[in-house]
């Protein structure tokens, strides 16, 4: 399954028609969060491929078009944030936003997070019941507690995303927030058993998630195959 992941910013050579050629092969849109509403409805009407997004911390509340037009999410996506959903197999759940450091929406501080982690929890556990593994692919604006964050207050990561990847060990997860100037900046990182993923700008990402339900434990610790391009 191939994904194009997107987080921070509108790039010009993607918000284009030529969109449709480049990125023809892809399974899926997955935003990140702090792109605008418009960007992901492009994308999912030039693509014609599923729209799966999470909110950043500075998505607007409504945002207008030309017209004159509102919405408060982008038309035809599908919104991840304390959502479980099963994509053709593929087992996704998201949070939107970032620890709060000032007044405005879609910011939460450490013990609201937790709340929404665990209530998610039950959904997660009747996954490992039906399909033999909780979770594929966790989706989120900001990172978790300690991997790939930073330590000033508004780029902290969640530490219930931290816990939610020790216990229920999603293959990967995808994220924004952490915006990426320099090649130092880690964009990849192994947590356990999950691949953590910077999509700052964008990312193709092709990704193989084994059905744990039906491999035998020696395949279960067969390393991921994943191919990244990115920008």
């Amino acid at each position: 399954m191939k994904m194009l992941s997107l987080s921070d910013q509108v790039l010009e050579f993607i918000y284009n028609p030529s969109v449709v050629e480049r990125f023809a092969d892809i399974d899926f849109v997955l935003g990140c969060g702090d792109l605008p509403y418009y960007y992901l409805e492009y994308l999912g009407d030039q693509l014609t491929k599923p729209v799966f997004y999470v909110r950043g911390n500075h998505a607007a509340e409504m945002e207008y078009s030309t017209e004159g037009a509102g919405r408060s999410e982008p038309w035809g996506a599908i919104d991840l944030h304390r959502r479980v959903v099963n994509h053709k197999g593929l087992l996704m759940a998201g949070f939107e936003g970032c620890v709060r450091y000032r007044q405005g929406p879609f910011m939460y501080t450490q013990g609201e997070v937790w709340r929404m982690v665990l209530a998610m929890t039950p959904a997660l556990l009747l996954n490992m019941a039906r399909y033999g593994r909780a979770l594929d692919l966790l989706v989120s604006h900001a990172p978790p507690f300690g991997v790939q964050d930073k330590p000033d207050p508004a780029h902290q990561g969640f530490k219930a995303l931290r816990w939610l990847l020790t216990v229920f060990k999603p293959r990967y997860h995808f994220h924004g927030h952490i915006h990426v100037y320099s090649k130092d900046t880690p964009v990849m990182t192994r947590f356990k058993d999950t691949l953590v993923i910077n999509t700052y700008g964008y990312r193709e990402t092709k990704i193989k998630v084994l059905d744990r339900s039906r491999q035998s434990k020696k395949t279960e610790t067969v390393a991921d195959k994943v191919t990244v391009k990115h920008g």
